[in-house]
């Protein structure tokens, strides 16, 4: 990709948007940053950018002058690839590409990329781990929050770069093809920017459609829509499976996991990892099948995986506060992760959910309380939607919170020795907080002055 003297147009000023423009001008390119939300600050952004940056900042409606100027426009991922501007710049013939492509193409090394509505971190960052305990150069990257373009300068041809993928950033690939990549699960989620549960599974999938027969891709041999997909790939599939013995693939069985590709190998016993449930040991064998068909010893990946802990904001213990104990969930963005955090509880369960509506529906989750929920506190954007699904489905010990802090204090009041209290908020925390992250450490801030 030749950009030494081109126009280049970055659609997006978060974090993704500032590393692309960094890249751009190491590249000599000429760059203009847009973003539509015109209550930011073009100061804030050009101080983000640095002294260094000659990137002209472009805010609120876009001057339409522009569209014969330009020669390249990188979106964002937070970007909707159906607003008017974008496709009236594709009717002006402009090559749109997102960050991720961008990176792709002008980086070295071999990429190890994951995707899937659940899991995504945490089988990145410990794939992430495995892959650093082996090799020299290794970059983890992505929707785990380190852009991949940051990156690029540094990689070799020896370096391997492991990226969380979401569906946002894998609309806008086109050359992008990881070595191994691996496709976790898909429910439904983000239905408010993909429209259609279709649209939804056609962009996961897109993490393979320019694999070949000498890559791999890893896929959950539970999941219908995956089982299928394992036809069509090009690249040579590897099963993973909670739930039955496979020919070729990663299993659990009798608690072990066992690799086999060929030859049969017990990879280890799930007593001796640090992750707890089936969710996670899924995500345990997708990484691990991920690193062994990448050629990594299985010596390694064991020492590794066995000394994992997880991520911040899944399912993460926060405290004992007076013999009750509070879980930090602010991951569980929608509902299918959110029941994971459900199915970790052992103890009778003070519930905190609610937050940014990605219309997502919510019974199937309410079904999942199976007796462990003693109340529901709702808050945010959703409360009422989630209120209505719960009572049509027979729960209806339902408390309403005005603000965040007033739910948190509220379970932490009502919750008794020898119960919990869990944000799984089966929502996203737009509207409320930046991100997930944000919510999560809130919560932990506010749990620790109890």
């Amino acid at each position: 990709m030749e950009l030494k003297g081109k126009k280049v147009l970055v659609f997006g000023s978060g974090i993704s948007g500032i590393a692309a423009v960094g890249l751009l001008e190491e590249q000599n390119a000429s760059v203009v940053l847009y973003d539509g939300n015109e209550k930011l600050s073009v100061d804030d952004i050009q101080a983000k950018l640095g002294d260094g940056s000659s990137a002209e900042v472009v805010i609120g409606a876009f001057p339409e002058e522009l569209l014969g100027e330009l020669d390249l426009v990188i979106i964002s991922p937070g970007v909707p690839t159906d607003l008017p501007i974008v496709n009236k710049m594709r009717e002006n013939g402009i090559h749109i590409v997102g960050e991720i492509e961008l990176a792709y193409v002008l980086g070295k090394g071999d990429v190890l990329a994951i995707t899937g509505t659940n899991g995504k971190t945490t089988t990145t960052a410990l794939l992430g781990e495995i892959v650093k305990n082996a090799r020299e150069s290794a970059f983890v990257v992505g929707n785990i929050g380190i852009p991949y373009t940051n990156v690029v300068d540094q990689t070799r041809d020896d370096s391997v770069i492991v990226a969380e993928m979401s569906s946002f950033q894998l609309e806008t690939i086109e050359t992008f093809a990881p070595k191994v990549s691996a496709i976790l699960n898909i429910t439904p989620d983000h239905l408010n920017r993909h429209h259609t549960m279709e649209a939804y599974i056609d962009a996961k999938k897109n993490v393979a459609k320019n694999q070949t027969a000498e890559d791999v891709c890893v896929l959950n041999y539970e999941d219908e829509v995956l089982r299928e997909f394992g036809k069509e790939v090009n690249a040579q599939v590897l099963y993973f499976s909670s739930q039955r013995k496979l020919e070729r693939g990663i299993y659990l069985e009798d608690g072990n996991i066992i690799y086999k590709n060929p030859e049969e190998c017990l990879v280890c016993n799930v007593s001796e990892l640090q992750l707890l449930g089936v969710h996670n040991y899924e995500n345990v064998m997708a990484a691990v099948a991920m690193a062994a068909s990448y050629g990594i010893p299985m010596d390694s990946i064991r020492a590794t995986i066995r000394k994992f802990a997880g991520v911040e904001h899944r399912i993460e213990f926060v405290a004992e506060k007076n013999g009750v104990t509070y879980y930090n969930d602010s991951k569980g963005t929608n509902p299918d992760a959110a029941i994971k955090g459900i199915q970790a509880m052992v103890r009778p369960t003070y519930l905190i959910g609610g937050g940014y509506d990605k219309d997502s529906t919510y019974s199937e989750w309410i079904r999942s309380f199976d007796g462990k929920v003693k109340k529901l506190i709702l808050l945010g954007q959703t409360r009422e939607k989630i209120a209505k699904e719960a009572i049509e489905c027979g729960f209806t010990e339902i408390l309403m919170a005005d603000t965040f802090e007033e739910a948190v204090l509220t379970a932490a009041k009502l919750a008794k020795q020898g119960e919990a209290v869990l944000l799984s908020p089966a929502c996203a925390s737009w509207g409320m907080f930046k991100n997930y992250e944000e919510r999560g450490d809130k919560f932990k801030e506010i749990v620790n002055a109890l």
